[in-house]
Parts: C-alpha cells; structure tokens; sequence
C-alpha cells in the first residue's frame, strides 16, 4: 500500500490530501503539533503530533508538510528532510505540468493549476487551485502561488513569497524573499525582499501610524 503521511491537519491540509488520494495515493495519515487536542481533519483522524511522524517515518511512502504558512512549512520541511523522511510532491491529475518542468521535494500542484516548460518549482511549494506558473518561471523554497493568480513568462519568485489570491504577474518581474502580494495585485515593478503590495499597479503598503 502506497501510504502518504500529512504534517498539518488544516483546511489546506485537506485539500492537499483529496489531491494526494485522487493522484494514485492510496492512503493518508495526518498529524498535527495540536494534537490530541485537534482529533480529525474532515474525514481523516489525527494520529499524532511532529514527534509521532519523527517515529514512524518507516511506515510511509511519503511525507509533506500540509501548512499553507510559508516560514513554517519550510521550517518543518526542513526537519523532516534532515531526519530522513521520504519527501513527496502531490500533483491533482487535474493540474497540467509540462514534462519539462521541475518540481521540487515537498512541492504540490492542486486541481486547475498549470506549469508550462522550463517552470522550475523550488521544494515545499504550493501551486494552489486554478494558479498558473508559465513558462521559465524560477521559484525559490517554499513559495506559495494562490488560488487563481498568475505568472507570466519569466517570473523570479524568492524564497518564502506569497502571491495573494487572483494576483496577476507581469512577464519578467523579480519578486523577492519574503514577499506579500496582496489578492488582486498587479505585479508590473520589481518587488524587493520583505515588502507586502497590493492594488493595481502594486505599491508598496503604508506603514499605519500610531
């Protein structure tokens, strides 16, 4: 039996499973740090926290880390791999992925999502519903593309960005470390690392006064 263990019983959690079991999968087992307090996620039990994945790592097939958070999905992504877990990427068979794109460890790909050639995912990713990444798109660690925004041809994305739901990207653009892109932005400027944008074209926002 092909057997997949979740780190992170959340409504991202979820999704990430149902793509899992639809893409040949055969079984999921969740757990989560709040365990025994947080006991099922939708139809699945909760079988233990961080800890109990860490000791049963022999049991499974794969691993991924099922938070939508970027910091602490790289963070935990990056504990499993040192303790030798099995690190798995999901992709929905309702996604479309070019033969000649690169996908990385831990990386998923839901329902309606597309990467076009030469796209280069970088590990524990999320290409979430209906998102697109085209083509010579460069993604660093733990990036997470939102449900319905899109990247044109030749997007830099850096470690731990989040590119906000509906966004849409302009071809060429860098978007640095740690960016937020707010739901609906239009990404036509170079994004530094650290800044959060919103609106169209995207500025950078104000910091609120005291």
């Amino acid at each position: 039996m092909k057997l997949l263990a979740l780190l992170g019983a959340s409504g991202h959690g979820k999704v990430v499973a149902d793509a899992a079991l639809a893409g040949g999968w055969d079984a999921v087992a969740f757990f989560d740090d709040a365990w025994p307090q947080r006991q099922s996620n939708g139809p699945w039990p909760v079988t233990g926290d961080s800890a109990a994945l860490l000791a049963r790592l022999r049991e499974f097939q794969g691993v991924i880390v099922s938070i939508g958070d970027c910091a602490l999905r790289w963070d935990k992504h990056q504990a499993l791999q040192t303790a030798g877990a099995p690190m798995a990427t999901v992709v929905h068979p309702a996604a479309v992925v070019s033969r000649h794109a690169v996908l990385g460890a831990g990386t998923v790909v839901m329902a309606g999502a597309v990467v076009n050639i030469d796209a280069v995912v970088g590990p524990a990713g999320i290409i979430n519903t209906g998102a697109t990444v085209d083509h010579d798109c460069c993604l660093g660690d733990a990036v997470h593309i939102c449900p319905g925004a899109h990247l044109s041809g030749n997007v830099q994305v850096g470690h731990g960005s989040w590119v906000g739901v509906g966004a849409a990207v302009k071809q060429g653009m860098t978007i640095g470390k740690r960016v937020t892109v707010g739901a609906g932005a239009v990404v036509v400027h170079a994004i530094p690392d650290g800044l959060t944008v919103a609106g169209n074209p995207a500025v950078p926002l104000q910091t609120r006064k005291p």
